[in-house]
């Protein structure tokens, strides 16, 4: 018996709500199904409210930090929920996980240093390097009949002497990959063995369909925990990405030390008050009960939509993502320009949607589709999409 609801859907508009309140300025059009910004339709759970009220309840909102308890609390969920090992004091803070990607960033490189992405991927990537003085080199993923995997060949070639980290995400965004341990292991050796640090965003770790196994990183050997930082947070999997909370673990002392220090010069380490209690909320009994009937639910919708265009339009390929709420179209049958293509989903289809083309070399033809929302939204897109596609000419 579920003990939470996931099909009614409140009403975001007039909240300041980014994935609402900005169609008009991003789209041209506020009337769109916003199925692009990639945050839940689904309440907050009702605990984690319970929890930021309680300390409302208190007169004085002062300067905080978060005491052992609140490592502990993290501590205690990965090792709950991906069976790794750490300890509080490899732990630090960050407000984002993007700008905890720069900082990484900053503490193992100069201006002027390459830093590998493997495209497509999620965009801030981007910026966060090019627009802090670093060159961003592009290691493509290999696409195969809609399967993905890393281009190890590709990586050694590309690898410099000026290389000094790689930006990855695991699992990935917009792909839906969960990178296996022989994947992750061979990475892990090419980047040791040439000096280069992993930077490895893993927002999205707790939200993985079985039979598929999320690996943080470090987590899958020694040398692997010694030239990586693995950043996560509860934003993405308890809908709580506003609070601007999440966390870094770094296992080498020495790679700890150089993130602090880079935390303390953009003096980010205090955080927000009802983040750091939103997080003990969520890495909590009642979070891990709450996020696996949401896992039930948004991969239901995920079903829904593979059956629907596998018997209804065809001629869209879409590969179900072994972890991520975002489902990647891919539209090339129909040939349509990135213009064509932007055009199709504002105006005949109605819905708000990311074009693959910026996550960059790789996404041209492609569309992401955010799923977690109510299974009636879904239904009405996927509606929606049959009856543009049948209008095509």
């Amino acid at each position: 018996m579920n003990n939470y609801s996931f099909d009614n859907i409140t009403d975001r508009r007039g909240t300041n709500s980014v994935k609402y309140d900005l169609l008009k300025q991003r789209y041209g059009k506020d009337d769109l199904i916003p199925m692009w910004v990639a945050d839940m339709d689904f309440d907050t759970p009702p605990f984690i409210f319970e929890a930021i009220a309680k300390r409302a309840q208190h007169p004085i909102l002062g300067y905080t930090f978060r005491d052992e308890s609140y490592n502990i609390t993290i501590v205690d969920w990965l090792k709950n929920r991906h069976q790794w090992d750490i300890e509080p004091t490899q732990i630090s803070f960050t407000p984002g996980v993007v700008p905890g990607l720069l900082m990484a960033m900053e503490a193992v490189s100069e201006i002027g240093d390459e830093i590998i992405v493997q495209t497509p991927v999620y965009f801030p990537f981007f910026t966060t390097i090019k627009q802090n003085g670093r060159i961003m080199l592009n290691n493509n993923l290999k696409e195969i009949d809609g399967n993905y995997t890393m281009d190890f060949d590709n990586l050694k070639s590309i690898i410099t002497p000026k290389t000094k980290a790689i930006i990855i995400s695991n699992p990935h965004n917009p792909v839906g990959r969960v990178w296996s341990k022989e994947e992750l292991g061979e990475l892990v050796d090419i980047c040791y063995d040439n000096g280069i640090k992993i930077i490895s965003d893993e927002i999205h770790s707790d939200i993985v369909f079985s039979p598929n196994k999320h690996l943080p990183i470090s987590s899958i050997s020694e040398k692997a925990a010694e030239i990586s930082f693995v950043f996560m947070a509860p934003s993405k999997t308890f809908n709580i990405a506003g609070l601007s909370t999440s966390f870094v673990v770094i296992q080498n002392t020495k790679l700890y030390k150089k993130y602090e220090k880079k935390l303390d010069a953009f003096h980010l380490w205090q955080g927000n008050i009802f983040g750091n209690v939103a997080t003990q909320a969520a890495y909590s009994k009642k979070g891990a009960e709450w996020l696996d009937e949401m896992l039930d639910y948004v991969e239901g919708n995920i079903n829904y939509v593979i059956d629907f265009i596998n018997e209804r339009i065809p001629k869209i390929f879409v590969h179900k993502p072994e972890a991520t709420y975002l489902l990647w179209f891919d539209m090339k049958e129909y040939g349509m320009t990135h213009k064509e293509l932007t055009d199709f989903f504002i105006n005949d289809v109605g819905i708000a949607i990311n074009q693959g083309r910026i996550f960059g070399s790789g996404g041209d033809g492609y569309i992401r589709m955010n799923a977690a929302t109510s299974k009636a939204v879904v239904e009405n897109a996927m509606l929606k999409l049959e009856v543009a596609i049948s209008n095509l000419r």
